[in-house]
């Protein structure tokens, strides 16, 4: 097979895989033009990922959720409700950074495991508990927030998590080196990781992509791990909400792809009685991911409000929706079954790519949301339209 022909027969199998990737180059190739490098300078796209933090942990857990076929419209409330409770336990009781982060994480997994409770036990549809729970958290977040409106945040280190950058050591003058050092770190990791995968592929007759194909593939993938990091660098390095998203990212792509409870995870969405039949808990796995859904509302809450530094009565509006667009621009499959973590966060990216584009061309936020609107419609096109095909 030719390189030409093997290169379009790869694009054309794994299309819902790199067709995100595709889009978010483009678009950012796009605004730099209109922007005048404005867009793809170190400071913006710094502040591009930070911005994205807390949507892209929500979308993370939103994937898994849509992937068994349910949805949960409580995250956003619930994350701003649980970053509330957060300002309170660190304003009112006084208790440190590493007391109260457990305790909100724990009480994120409580309110997933509820509405897991109604959804697998109780048998009440997915969209009408999580509705009742946006609800019920929105007056909640309500309640806690109306004496101030607004519950400042003055500790530190709290505060750190949201806007604060990992630690360097003065090498360079104009770089973060720790930023460097971890990228190339994160390079070698993945050319070890690919070069295995593929090794355990060969080796039991599995299908792979030529030798020269998969060069290209590390190659490219390294120089973008590469870019990343210098342009981070340029500024101020690795955010901790960077950070944060980035461990989040990697243990969920392992479980996903690497354990037995990812693989249950994908039968119960694929066929929920085949999967039943063949011995799989539905219902556990549907407690697991709304827990693993609350656990992450949480980490997305104590991220926008160490951001803001504060808690407000507007926290978590719309939250639940932008992690929903960000994991069907993903790739994730409205039938369920098909969706991948990294999908979802470059579905993330692709969308906050949009607004902050838009918001340096200074376009009316009205036609911002038509656009973003539009995107979304058109990612679930696509999905319908690569399934049909399949």
């Amino acid at each position: 097979m030719g390189f030409i022909t093997e290169m379009k027969d790869l694009l054309k199998k794994n299309i819902r895989d790199y067709g995100m990737y595709i889009a978010l180059v483009v678009i950012m190739a796009v605004f730099a033009v209109l922007t005048d490098g404005t867009f793809i300078s170190s400071r913006n796209i710094s502040k591009l990922i930070d911005a994205t933090g807390y949507i892209a942990v929500l979308a993370v857990g939103m994937t898994l959720v849509i992937v068994i076929r349910h949805i949960d419209l409580s995250v956003g409330f619930a994350a701003g409700f649980l970053g509330a409770v957060a300002a309170i336990l660190l304003t009112s009781a006084k208790l440190p950074v590493v007391v109260v982060v457990p305790i909100i994480l724990v009480l994120g997994i409580v309110v997933g495991l509820l509405t897991g409770f109604f959804v697998a036990r109780v048998g009440i549809p997915a969209f009408v508990a999580s509705l009742a729970g946006m609800l019920i958290y929105r007056g909640a977040l309500l309640q806690v927030t109306q004496k101030t409106g607004t519950i400042i945040v003055p500790n530190a280190s709290f505060n750190a998590i949201g806007n604060g950058y990992i630690p360097d050591i003065a090498i360079l003058p104009n770089n973060h080196f720790i930023t460097l050092v971890l990228g190339a770190l994160a390079i070698v990791f993945m050319v070890i990781s690919e070069s295995n995968t593929r090794r355990n592929k060969v080796k039991y007759n599995f299908e792979v992509v030529s030798g020269t194909i998969f060069a290209i593939k590390l190659v490219f993938v390294s120089l973008i791990i590469a870019y990343i990091s210098f342009i981070l660098s340029q500024f101020n390095g690795l955010s901790w909400t960077t950070v944060i998203v980035i461990v989040v990212t990697a243990i969920y792509h392992f479980v996903t792809n690497r354990t037995v409870v990812g693989r249950h995870i994908y039968a119960v969405g694929g066929n929920p009685e085949a999967a039943k039949l063949s011995g799989i808990s539905v219902k556990a796995i549907t407690f697991l991911v709304f827990g693993s859904m609350g656990l992450l509302t949480a980490m997305s809450g104590i991220l926008y409000t160490a951001r803001l530094q504060s808690a407000t009565t507007t926290a978590g509006t719309l939250f639940e929706l932008d992690a929903i667009a960000a994991a069907y621009v993903g790739g994730v499959s409205a039938a369920g079954g098909v969706g991948k973590v990294t999908g979802s966060i470059i579905g993330a990216l692709v969308m906050a790519s949009l607004i902050s584009g838009m918001n340096l061309m200074g376009v009316d936020i009205s036609w911002q949301y038509i656009i973003r609107g539009a995107v979304l419609v058109l990612a679930v096109v696509f999905d319908v339209m690569t399934r049909n095909k399949k």
